[in-house]
């Protein structure tokens, strides 16, 4: 994908996030991305004659450890997006940010299905008696 639709889909993301580009240097083919309370990150992205994949960093060392999940997803097996990468790295830095995490609501409203069944109800369903 050409650098100039790259950086219009990052402006776009940015749209719905806490995020700003700050800076897109089409030679290095580098993102830079910012936001409150100085959270920031860049983007390398492939050129398509190549096959290289995306690779994210962070010169802050409070940033950098949670970069993680991002670079492991972007290791990972497949192609990725542009959208799929920045979606991780928002994912990433929602603590940063002093965002609830997204995924942990959900095991809690799952876990909390669950807990309320009754272990005593699934000896009576098996059809086993005890006479």
């Amino acid at each position: 994908m050409a650098f100039e639709a790259l950086a219009e889909a990052a402006e776009r993301w940015c749209a719905r996030t806490p995020f700003q580009l700050i800076a897109a240097e089409e030679t290095e083919r580098r993102m830079d991305f910012y936001a409150e309370p100085g959270v920031s990150f860049y983007v390398l992205c492939p050129d398509a004659a190549c096959g290289d994949s995306f690779h994210v960093w962070s010169e802050s060392e409070d940033c950098l450890p949670f970069l993680q999940l991002a670079q492991d997803y972007i290791s990972s097996c497949g192609k990725k997006t542009l959208h799929e990468v920045l979606e991780k790295v928002f994912k990433s830095f929602r603590p940063l940010l002093g965002l609830p995490d997204v995924d942990d609501d959900a095991f809690e409203e799952y876990n909390a299905d669950v807990e309320e069944e009754e272990p005593e109800a699934d000896h009576q369903q098996m059809g086993v008696s005890q006479q």
